[in-house]
């Protein structure tokens, strides 16, 4: 967002949503999220300086209701926007395209994290399956010498196994669905699934 919002579009931005009508500073960062179609949400701490600038050069102005501060367009701010039009209509079409390579990006992570979650779901199947072909033999009674006992997993425990394996997959796959996930936490999923995958097959082989 940093190339979309460059040189003071981002107060450019602000005066154009506050055209639209008097609002506070959350609603002002809920309508940047909407517009970027939740890939992107400015933080407080990159709005609120700006309105405050805004209102220093006299082109918004701000009363205070019910705790928060609700910001509205002066003239002169509405009078920077008419002769800032051009660069206004331009800075809309960079944020059509921005959302564009954004959409595309985030749908190629969310692939990739379907498909490590898929393969780490046919890993998982294919040691339950090589388990449960090994002839199960009750293990040896508990030793004395230290208490423990050894031996293959017992039935009961591959049917846990399963009942965990399908909700992590229904868990994990509603989780990506969802697409409210940032690409870096998608870039941190793949890597944790991943390690997953890893461990469980030096584990399991």
């Amino acid at each position: 967002m940093t190339a979309v919002f460059s040189h003071g579009r981002l107060r450019l931005y602000l005066l154009k949503l506050l055209d639209d009508g008097p609002k506070h500073g959350y609603e002002l960062i809920r309508l940047l999220e909407d517009r970027f179609l939740g890939l992107y949400a400015p933080s407080a701490g990159t709005i609120y300086p700006r309105l405050q600038r805004l209102e220093a050069e006299g082109l918004v102005t701000h009363t205070a209701a019910g705790g928060r501060k609700v910001y509205e367009i002066t003239e002169a701010g509405r009078a920077e926007l008419r002769q800032r039009a051009g660069e206004l209509a331009t800075l809309e079409s960079d944020i059509t395209a921005s959302v564009a390579d954004l959409s595309a990006l985030a749908g190629e992570i969310q692939t990739e994290v379907r498909g490590s979650v898929r393969d780490l779901k046919r890993e998982l199947r294919e040691a339950a399956r090589q388990t449960r072909r090994t002839r199960w033999e009750p293990p040896p009674a508990r030793s004395a010498a230290n208490g423990a006992r050894t031996g293959a997993a017992e039935p009961p425990l591959l049917a846990e196994f399963d009942q965990r394996l399908a909700a992590f997959t229904v868990e994990v796959g509603a989780l990506v669905r969802a697409g409210r996930l940032t690409d870096s936490q998608l870039r941190t999923a793949i890597r944790l699934l991943d390690g997953a995958l890893e461990g469980l097959r030096r584990l399991l082989r």
